[in-house]
């Protein structure tokens, strides 16, 4: 009977994520489980299914790059998790960023974006950074804007699909373009793992042993990993459409401690860029560890390979750097989160951890066909896309 149960919850929430749903009166449908609530949404932006797929088209769209080579998609790859696997995000050129992309699972839920700006609290008007930011150029579309419209307005797939969206407003521009892709983004849900299977849908086989294991050590104080990765989420920087304030979790983890003054590299200094606090030296905000398993590289320089390797510097407490223009001992970082002590786990403990993390991984969001590349391979805007 309980099997029966957990078949019926996984195939419901299967149903739910296959589609994105208009209901009654033309309410959009959120794919997910009654248990959690929806991410916060915008006044001005209301969801639709119609501008959740076009903001899909829009997400795939390599036109909307100055070379038509960079598209949403070529850093956020679906089964990745929305991230793109490399340390640092490529831009047009093959321009190098400064951060890892980060993955975009329910990523509505995230209510300040990027990995420490905290001026960035929607996702409408974070899409203007990969599209027009300069430093470094992701899609390098600054003064290129009547083009890409041009381009959007001539194909015929647009033409209804914006006066779809957008009945009272069907105009092609930043206002619409941004919109639409904010809406896609706030669609993509991801609570069918293992461990929600487990923990929600009461199916009891859903986690290995050594997952099981595992989730007891994350939520132990000897490790304390889940003061930071808390929550439905597993991140302590989350707001939902219930909660009136959000949660801004941003830490110093003691990746870095150069020279010992506590400093970062120059480029990637966290909070302090804005705040100029010294105490926001290196504070970077939490991410979830939904999927986290698919989204190696780690921290926000992509400097951990694995997750085990992720693990080692907690046990020790933070980073050593023996050498070079950034030596310094992490551990000893002045600015560091002081939760952040180390601990000593055996290599069983260890891979019980990341059996527990590999636990969160949601297959069916991998691979829903909802947020898939929704283009021909021939079309012009995928023909001339770079991907990871």
């Amino acid at each position: 009977m309980r099997k029966q149960l957990c078949l019926g919850f996984g195939a419901a929430l299967a149903i739910l994520a296959a589609v994105a749903t208009a209901g009654a009166n033309g309410r959009y449908i959120w794919p997910m489980p009654a248990w959690m609530p929806p991410p916060p949404v915008p006044a001005g932006n209301p969801m639709s299914a119609e501008k959740v797929d076009l903001g899909r088209h829009l997400f795939y769209d390599a036109r909307l790059s100055r070379d038509g080579t960079v598209a949403c998609a070529s850093c956020h790859e679906q089964a990745r998790a929305f991230s793109d696997g490399r340390e640092l995000a490529v831009g047009i050129g093959q321009t190098i960023g400064i951060r890892n992309a980060p993955a975009l699972a329910n990523a509505g839920y995230v209510p300040q974006l990027t990995w420490a700006n905290p001026h960035l609290t929607t996702l409408e008007a974070q899409a203007l950074v990969p599209l027009f930011g300069e430093d470094p150029v992701e899609m390098g579309s600054n003064g290129r804007e009547a083009d890409i419209f041009a381009a959007l307005a001539a194909d015929p797939y647009y033409t209804d699909a914006f006066a779809s969206a957008f009945p009272d407003r069907p105009v092609i521009d930043l206002f619409t373009v941004t919109r639409a892709l904010a809406a896609f983004q706030r669609s993509l849900i991801s609570l069918d793992s293992p461990y929600d299977r487990f923990k929600y849908g009461g199916d009891a086989d859903a986690m290995t042993p050594a997952a099981l294991r595992g989730e007891r050590l994350f939520f132990d104080h000897r490790f304390e990993c889940y003061h930071c990765h808390g929550g439905i989420l597993f991140t302590d920087s989350q707001q939902t459409a219930r909660n009136p304030a959000p949660m801004l979790g941003n830490h110093n983890n003691g990746l870095y401690n150069i020279g010992g003054t506590g400093a970062y590299p120059a480029r990637a200094t966290g909070l302090y860029e804005f705040t100029g606090l010294a105490a926001d030296m290196g504070r970077f905000r939490t991410p979830s560890l939904r999927n986290v398993a698919v989204t190696a590289p780690y921290f926000h320089d992509g400097s951990a390979a694995s997750l085990r390797e992720v693990l080692d510097h907690y046990a020790a407490g933070g980073r050593t750097i023996s050498d070079g223009p950034h030596a310094g001992i992490g551990a000893a970082n002045p600015f560091k989160d002081g939760i952040l002590v180390g601990f000593d786990a055996s290599d069983a403990e260890i891979n019980d951890l990341i059996a527990f993390l590999e636990s969160l991984t949601d297959e069916g969001f991998l691979t829903n066909p909802a947020y898939s590349d929704p283009w021909p391979a021939d079309h012009p805007a995928r023909a001339t896309r770079m991907m990871p």
